[in-house]
């Protein structure tokens, strides 16, 4: 999977379509992420301690790996990821400029 945590990402499809936001978590497993201000979700939360109040909160639920492309941060648009080789160490790049991502 070419998306890790803490990247900066851009939704090509659905109803967030062009939003731009930061992976929370991924999940290489089932092929999802988890970004920042994206599908989010209201949940009805019911109190769990005495103490504690319950109510509706907003969470952020996953989405496919697919429908996101990585951001580069030098061209500032969604860029195709490519790979280069430097010292026995697999560096991520963008296909445009050749930046390091």
């Amino acid at each position: 999977m070419k998306i890790k945590k803490d990247d900066k990402v851009i939704v090509l499809s659905g109803k967030d379509k062009g939003k731009i936001g930061k992976v929370i978590s991924a999940d290489p497993k089932n092929g999802k992420v988890i970004v920042e201000g994206v599908n989010v979700a209201t949940k009805h939360q019911k109190a769990k301690k005495q103490g504690q109040d319950g109510g509706i909160i907003k969470v952020e639920t996953p989405i496919y790996v697919s429908k996101v492309q990585l951001v580069c941060p030098k061209c500032g648009a969604g860029r195709r990821v490519g790979y280069k080789y430097v010292a026995d160490k697999k560096l991520r790049i963008c296909r445009k400029c050749g930046e390091e991502i």
